[in-house]
């Protein structure tokens, strides 16, 4: 019996011990701009050990994934989702009164494995209803539920009647006075207060409404929503929590205060011009474009009764506008994140934005670091994630083709890793 109990622990121990070898043809690993190829990446446990040329031999009880006809890429990060809502037409107005905390919770979960099925392993979320995503996060974490790592801002912070109020659109009878835990602030102990029911909440970081937007049910699109002393309240108590501040963002000057008071990224952006690009650059702050969504509600608008009519010009007149924003942003060196708005246009098409970027100038290459390196750096993680290096986490996905020459690839993904665990090996 002692033996036998012995034996069983050397198992444990040998399997504890094996690791996952994959055999990659080509690998584009974010480090700067630097391909290798047919070279073998060293997965133990949840970190890439090792990467080494050739393909190795296994050792017993190690497994071999066989990407040797393939390009393996570091897990794709997509820094502006909203894994609880998609855009369902005329109906999606009325779910607000249809739909419970719990059935956002299990819309998210579905929406968050079709994002990590396309190959994106981390999101920011920028925008709950019940703070649906902070629970679907530590469920991911426990292994309780199947998605990216989701770095979430709980509820947006807006002002009262602005982009993000929850109340936008209804009678008086059910209106009421939102306050800061419902996401609405006026004046700066509301903003303060806002930020810290966040924390209190378990958010990752802050999101912000700095001008009108293009879906919510209010005339103007791009005007300024803030005050410069409620932005800078924002800012700072955010920053004395360890938390990132993300500004949704159309017009000129509410981009401008915003950056002014020291956010971290810029969401959107449609109305920025050489002013707003050259402070974005002298401040260091990112720009995350979702160039998908707005082509997503410039198509849509064309649809009678698809939009409400107080949202349909502005859908036509924003959305087109974006893709030709980030072509200027990134010609000028605006630091560019990578980001979708995914639940605006269906989740799982994330990597539709890569040939649009593509398409409004920026080389294939740089495309793949948006969405990578460059995501790893504005969450404040490129010691663990961005790139295929040794130390790091073990997010990996492959494609068939070479992305560098065709970067509509992206959109079919063969293979998902994430925290060294397998999600997708369609190849087997």
């Amino acid at each position: 019996m002692r033996f036998l109990a012995l034996s069983l622990l050397a198992c444990i121990s040998t399997l504890s011990n094996a690791d996952t070898i994959i055999h990659a043809g080509t690998i584009i690993t974010a480090e700067e701009k630097q391909i290798l190829q047919n070279h073998s990446i060293i997965v133990r446990e949840n970190k890439i050990h090792a990467l080494r040329e050739g393909f190795v031999e296994a050792n017993d009880g190690d497994r071999v994934i066989d990407l040797s006809q393939h390009t393996v890429l570091p897990g794709l990060m997509d820094m502006h989702t909203h894994l609880s809502y998609q855009h369902e037409g005329p109906s999606t107005y009325m779910q607000r009164f249809q739909l419970n905390g719990a059935d956002y919770a299990l819309r998210a979960a579905h929406f968050a494995e079709k994002t990590l099925m396309a190959g994106f392993t981390t999101v920011r979320n920028l925008g709950d209803s019940y703070n649906e995503t902070i629970a679907l996060r530590k469920a991911i974490a426990r292994g309780m539920a199947v998605g990216p790592r989701i770095f979430t801002t709980g509820k947006s912070i807006a002002t009262t009647g602005g982009h993000a109020d929850p109340t936008n659109g209804t009678t008086n009878q059910i209106m009421g006075d939102p306050g800061p835990k419902e996401g609405v602030v006026n004046g700066v102990a509301d903003a303060r207060k806002a930020v810290r029911q966040r924390y209190k909440d378990g958010a990752d970081l802050i999101k912000i409404t700095a001008t009108g937007g293009v879906l919510s049910l209010a005339k103007n699109g791009q005007n300024p929503q803030f005050m410069q002393d409620e932005l800078n309240a924002i800012v700072t108590t955010a920053k004395d929590y360890g938390m990132t501040v993300a500004v949704h963002a159309h017009g000129k000057e509410g981009m401008l205060r915003a950056i002014n008071a020291g956010v971290d990224s810029i969401e959107h952006g449609t109305y920025m011009d050489e002013e707003v690009m050259q402070a974005m650059v002298k401040a260091g702050t990112f720009y995350v474009p979702t160039v998908i969504a707005g082509n997503f509600v410039a198509q849509k608008a064309k649809i009678k009764g698809f939009f409400p009519e107080v949202v349909r010009p502005k859908a036509a007149a924003i959305g087109p506008l974006i893709q030709s924003t980030f072509g200027k942003a990134h010609a000028y060196g605006v630091k560019i994140a990578f980001g979708t708005d995914s639940g605006v246009s269906p989740h799982g098409t994330n990597a539709q934005e890569f040939a649009l970027m593509v398409e409004a100038g920026m080389p294939a290459h740089d495309a793949i670091l948006s969405a990578t390196m460059h995501t790893a750096d504005l969450l404040n993680i490129e010691e663990e994630l961005g790139s295929i290096s040794e130390g790091k986490l073990a997010d990996m996905i492959a494609v068939q083709g070479n992305p560098l020459e065709d970067i509509t690839v992206l959109e079919n993904v063969a293979f998902v890793m994430k925290d060294g665990q397998v999600y997708k090996h369609s190849l087997q």
